[in-house]
């Protein structure tokens, strides 16, 4: 899909948009979605973060991309993660002066038809998150231990950190670049479903507005899904180590009446 010199580069009240998906072998999806994403939201600039794909997904992206303008192409070394591709994405966002950052899955879990609600809600708040859990979210073709898991974890994350966030395991979002540049990404280590929650969770502690918004996230048709059990772990555990220590925070504040070290 390519377009007319002339079409606009911003999304009303938002500014330039850039969306990141990160690939590794993605090569059944990539121009399913990106079609998908550039018919939904014209405006938005596209920037596929391979890792190295042995599949061909890096080659097809360059394919797209020489056809359309609004595509780029962000080629890593090899597989390093979710969030280390975001981190990436982030980055260059930043370095060719994008007003908005927007986390999407390559799978098509996330609908492109719902990123323009997303980017309206961002004209008065921060942080959108699409969410699975609020009222109006669903779910679809999800097998029942997905579901349990992902509830589950969602509450015991909730609980542990101290968030009023319903899915803050989510992948599907839209951040203002201010929110980026000021929850020091620098030093976030983290993947997976942890990777989602120390972003929200550094954000709702600098004082950004974050909101949730119900979508319909679709289990994956084609190619293999990335979760693993080792995820799951490091969100559980990171997650109970922050929450032991926010906590430990607050109790040095209430016993020294200053902000703990």
């Amino acid at each position: 899909m390519t377009n007319a010199s002339s079409e606009s580069e911003t999304y009303p009240g938002v500014g330039r948009v850039l969306v990141i998906i990160p690939t590794y072998n993605e090569a059944e999806n990539i121009r399913i979605i990106t079609d998908r994403l550039r018919r939904a939201v014209p405006t938005a600039h596209v920037l596929v973060a391979d890792d190295n794909s042995p599949d061909g997904t890096g080659n097809i992206a360059d394919e797209l991309a020489a056809a359309d303008d609004h595509i780029k192409v962000l080629h890593r070394e090899g597989k390093q993660g979710l969030g280390a591709a975001y981190l990436a994405g982030f980055a260059w966002a930043r370095d060719h002066g994008y007003d908005v950052a927007v986390e999407m899955d390559a799978d098509g879990s996330h609908a492109p038809e719902e990123l323009p609600k997303l980017l309206d809600a961002l004209t008065s708040a921060d942080v959108v998150l699409g969410s699975r859990w609020v009222p109006g979210g669903t779910v679809v073709n999800w097998p029942f231990h997905r579901f349990v898991i992902s509830r589950t974890g969602n509450f015991y994350v909730r609980m542990a950190i101290g968030v009023p966030i319903k899915d803050i395991t989510g992948g599907y979002r839209a951040f203002r670049m201010a929110v980026l540049d000021k929850i020091e990404l620098d030093s976030v280590a983290s993947q997976g479903y942890c990777f989602q929650v120390d972003l929200a969770w550094r954000a709702l502690r600098h004082g950004f507005r974050v909101v949730e918004l119900p979508i319909t996230f679709a289990e994956r048709e084609r190619g293999a899904s990335k979760m693993s059990s080792s995820i799951v772990r490091e969100a559980l555990w990171r997650t109970t180590v922050w929450g032991v220590q926010a906590r430990a925070k607050a109790v040095r504040r209430k016993l020294t009446g200053r902000p703990a070290a």
